[in-house]
């Protein structure tokens, strides 16, 4: 048994899904359909109950589950670890950052970098949601802000914003609007962002369009987002983008494109910080770190934060 093995493993048990793990692991699924089978052949167990349909965790699944996790977070720390200890004498806390946060995310990291300072050094890492939830995962990174939702063992994650989602839309078709219905849009060609810049909502997002009779798509290639509006530019097309004015999207913006709230649905882009369980525990200078950052990014479904919403409304 190798540790790949077992990180096959835990991607199949959180997917439930060969081809969405194979997916996750950057292979194809009959390989790791082989190497699961491997595995099962040397614990001389069944992990997972397969039909054509749906995967499942079996008992002895379930039980292998835990420890597997366990022993890819013990694995995957080394390298943070010692990059930490060869940096310098101030302990250094790897922060990952997806793209288009808002303003005011942004804002509330600068405030945790000066509750940091001076004892520990706090360093950003830019990259989409997918590879830094990886990251934060394998010790890579100590927390990350990140594209809800998320969904892998081991890791604790803390809603810190909502922002509202709204149609990007063509000026000279809709300016006269204040708002949109998706009825509106059925004869329009949604942008599709890039594969690694959209969040995983946005594929819940495209359910919704194509439930409600938006059926054409021009898909995108390239990460710049600033070809979305270059598309939605030249008529005929809308793209979904953050709704807020101060959002930090919005730069993206031209005088040609408007921005409407939709009718219909209220569509809506989460924001949360996630964190391994384990690390706090075991490293002392983290768990300083991530008091800070609990405290300087409030839970958004905590009561008083949606209290206080309510009240700025």
């Amino acid at each position: 048994m190798e540790i790949f093995h077992l990180r096959y493993f835990l991607a199949v048990a959180e997917n439930l899904s060969f081809s969405r793990a194979a997916r996750q692991l950057h292979m194809a699924t009959s390989p790791l359909s082989q190497r699961i089978r491997d595995l099962e052949r040397e614990l001389d167990v069944t992990l997972f109950e397969r039909d054509s349909h749906n995967v499942a965790l079996t008992e002895a699944g379930n039980q292998l589950l835990p420890v597997a996790q366990d022993v890819l977070n013990r694995f995957d720390d080394i390298p943070g670890r010692i990059r930490r200890m060869a940096v310098n004498t101030v302990p250094t806390v790897f922060i990952g950052v997806a793209p288009g946060l808002h303003s005011r995310v942004r804002e509330r990291l600068g405030e945790l970098e000066r509750r940091c300072a001076p004892g520990h050094s706090v360093k950003r890492w830019p990259a989409n949601t997918d590879s830094l939830v990886r990251s934060v995962r394998r010790g890579e990174l100590d927390m990350a802000l990140v594209h809800l939702p998320v969904h892998a063992v081991g890791l604790e994650v803390r809603e810190v914003m909502r922002e509202p989602l709204g149609a990007v839309l063509p000026r000279e078709e809709f300016g006269d609007h204040t708002s949109v219905s998706l009825s509106e849009l059925t004869d329009y060609s949604y942008v599709v962002p890039a594969p690694e810049t959209a969040p995983v909502y946005f594929e819940q997002l495209e359910r919704r369009l194509d439930k409600a009779g938006v059926k054409k798509r021009i898909h995108l290639s390239t990460g710049d987002y600033s070809g979305i509006g270059e598309l939605v530019g030249n008529g005929s097309a809308f793209a979904i983008s953050m709704l807020d004015p101060e959002s930090s999207m919005h730069k993206y913006r031209t005088g040609e494109q408007i921005v409407l709230p939709f009718e219909d649905f209220s569509p809506a882009l989460s924001t949360g910080l996630v964190w391994r369980c384990d690390r706090d525990e075991r490293d002392s200078g983290l768990y300083e770190a991530l008091e800070a950052a609990r405290s300087v990014l409030p839970d958004e479904n905590r009561p008083e934060t949606v209290e206080r919403q309510k009240a700025t409304r």
